[in-house]
This record gives C-alpha cells, structure tokens and sequence, in this order.
C-alpha cells in the first residue's frame, strides 16, 4: 500500500537547520504527514520522508514560460465566452477581451489564460471553429501589445494549435489530457509547457454526485498517471503543471480536503496550480450568493494556497490577490524581500 507524504510547510525565521526547503521556494518544512489508505495519518520527521520523495518535495522547480517558479505568480483569467459562471459575455469582444487582458497585466498578472468554451457545471461542448473563432485574435493581440505570456485553456488540439500560432505559450486542459488524444503530442512536438488538471466526469455530468474513496489520494494518483503519460509522449516533467480541480467533480467537502492538504501535491515534483476564484463553494460558505461577490473569499482561498508553497495561482481579482500576497510576504520576510 503506497504512503503519501504532505508537508507541513513553514516561513520565515527562524530555521531549524535541519529544514529542507519546500520545491525550492521560501516555504520550508521539517515535518509531514504520512497519509495510507489503510490506516490513520502519522506525523513523522521531514529526514523520515524516502530520499527520492525528499528529493521531489525539495527540489527547486524550473521557469515555465519565462515564470520564475520559485515565487508566487498569478494567472489571471478571461473568459471569451458568452456564458462562463462569473463574467459570461464581458469579453466576447475582442477589444474588450485586449483591454480587459491590458488591465489584469498591469494589476500584476504574470500569465493570462484565455478560454473560449465554459467549463462551468451543465456548459455545453463549443465547436472548434467556433472556439478558434473566439480566442485566436484577442491572443495575437494580447501577444503583439503585452510582455505577458499567454496560456490557452482548451480540451482540444486543433484549437491549442490555433492559439500556439496566434502567440500562446501554455496549454491548460481542464480534463487532463484525456479529452483529445492529438492534445499531448502536439504539446511535445511544439515544446511548450501544459497544465494537466483533474476532473471527474465532464462539464455536464460533474457534480452530479462525485464520490471518491479519499478524494486527495485519487486525485494525487490521477493526477501522477497523467504526469507519467506526458513524459513518455515527449513533455518534460519540469514543464509539467498540476491542478487539482477545485470544483471540478467535488462537493464541498472534497475542495475543502483538497485544499487543506494541496501541499500534498508538491510530491509529484512539479508545480502546482491553484484555481478557486469565485466559486460556488465560497458563496456556499460564505453567504456570497453572485459570483463577483466572492471577491474576499477568493482572495482569503488564494493565501491559503500561498502558505502551503502553491507556485501559480488562477484569479479573476488580480489587482486585490496580488495586495494580500504583497502584505503577507512582506509581513512574513520583510518588505524589501517579500514585496
């Protein structure tokens, strides 16, 4: 029976010296939770962890797409669709979308991720030329103005393509690289880096009652396979994202076990992407009924995620996510190094 190791990430001062950084990062960690599925959780000492997997949660991960994986950066997200969950149809313009993405980028956006087809519960499947239609100009004009890259969230290859020729520099697919079997091979043959999420079930069908026997360790073990498929198709384990889907085929309890413990993940040695940003799950807790009311949850869901050593974080707020992580970094290393 496999044992998973979850860190327990610290910062600041002082050290002990027996500290192991965590993926290379500020964070460090000198304890972690052993996790088995056949038995309660054990806290044990970071020098306890199997050196390979010491290795992986300590290891400093390499630039993505020019992003220096070593700091928190944001992504932030635009919508070219007429129906996503939160802001459906401000930015099927593309004047709209390119002022929109010129905003984000000045908030402190260090990647846009455009998206053409919802993945919201119950969205329908956009045709492909439709879906090329909607964000191949506005990602040539982001690419043409701003010093910013670009990733495409698509499920399919002839649109990723698409969005590589218009100056895309990511591909993030919401299902993980199952969707499109073309997907993962026109990745490696154009040598970008990709985002592989997990999803159970698609849009329409997700949250009609997920289960899962221990949602982090299924989600870890999707999530290693799918990392181990796109390295024997060609893609580098260094350019490798991991998302684990908040939302994405989980009640509430599920994002909240995955969010408590999504420092687990670091022991897949790649980064991690973190996206919760106006979910429902945060107006269920919080009392926020519409979507662009969740602004402070999000915000307070995004932190989290930065104290447990998340590398890339995906918001609709970006000017207000990126003042939070200023204050704490600040009030954590000092101004001068965490601002």
């Amino acid at each position: 029976m496999n044992t998973y190791f979850r860190p327990l990430p610290r910062s600041g001062g002082p050290r002990p010296k027996e500290a192991l950084d965590l993926a290379g990062g500020p964070l460090w960690f000198t304890e972690a939770m052993a996790l088995r599925r056949d038995g309660p959780p054990e806290l044990i000492p970071a020098k306890a962890i199997p050196e390979d997997m010491r290795n992986r949660l300590s290891a400093p991960r390499a630039p993505i797409a020019g992003m220096d994986m070593g700091r928190v950066t944001l992504m932030g997200i635009l919508n070219v669709t007429p129906d996503s969950f939160s802001d459906g149809g401000r930015y099927l313009d593309p004047e709209a979308a390119v002022t929109q993405a010129r905003r984000m980028a000045a908030a402190g956006a260090g990647l846009i991720d455009v998206g053409g087809e919802s993945t919201r519960p119950g969205a329908e499947t956009v045709p492909v030329d439709e879906e090329i239609r909607r964000v191949a100009g506005p990602i040539a004009a982001i690419a043409g103005e701003l010093d910013v890259p670009i990733s495409i969230d698509t499920r399919k290859a002839p649109v990723a393509e698409a969005a590589l020729d218009a100056g895309a520099a990511l591909v993030n697919d919401v299902a993980g690289f199952t969707y499109d079997a073309a997907l993962a091979p026109l990745c490696a043959d154009r040598q970008v880096p990709v985002c592989v999420m997990h999803a159970q079930g698609d849009p329409q069908t997700m949250q009609v009652a997920p289960r899962y026997d221990d949602v982090r360790l299924d989600v870890y073990d999707f999530l290693s396979e799918r990392v181990d498929a796109l390295v024997a198709q060609g893609i580098a384990r260094d350019q490798i994202l991991v998302d684990p889907g908040i939302g994405f085929g989980k009640t509430l309890d599920h994002n909240l076990a995955l969010l408590r413990d999504i420092a687990l993940f670091h022991g897949l040695g790649c980064p991690i992407l973190l996206g919760a940003s106006r979910k429902k799950f945060i107006g269920t807790i919080s009392g926020a009924g519409t979507a662009d009311t969740r602004v402070a949850g999000s915000v307070s869901v995004a932190l989290h995620g930065a104290t447990q050593g998340v590398q890339v974080i995906r918001v609709h707020d970006v000017n207000e996510t990126r003042q939070a992580l200023a204050l704490w970094q600040a009030i954590e290393w000092g101004y001068e190094n965490g601002a």
